[in-house]
């Protein structure tokens, strides 16, 4: 069962995403960032890796694209927001990002 993270988990866990360029959504319990890609294709081949994951775990990001740039927002709606999943998806994204540069 995925639960909202505690004080402790967001403080080990959160913070090194934080540190790569996520921010806190103001109003909810979220982290958004915006991921620049070289063009189109490097986006859309970027989302469709994520999407792999996303299915695979089933835990679907909120995103925009718009040609060489990926705008993702994470929160886990179950808990009413962060969980251990939205960690995992970041790294994942995080990852995905830098094989690409």
């Amino acid at each position: 069962m995925v639960v909202r993270l505690n004080e402790q988990e967001r403080a080990e866990k959160l913070q090194p995403l934080l540190e790569a360029g996520w921010t806190l959504v103001e109003g909810r319990d979220a982290i958004f960032k915006q991921f620049i890609l070289k063009d189109f294709n490097q986006a859309f081949s970027f989302m469709t890796g994520v999407a792999l994951l996303a299915e695979k775990i089933n835990h679907h990001p909120e995103w925009f694209n718009c040609y060489n740039k990926v705008d993702v927002t994470l929160s886990t709606h179950d808990v009413g927001g962060l969980s251990s999943q939205d960690i995992r998806m970041a790294n994942h994204l995080e990852t995905a990002a830098n094989l690409l540069k």
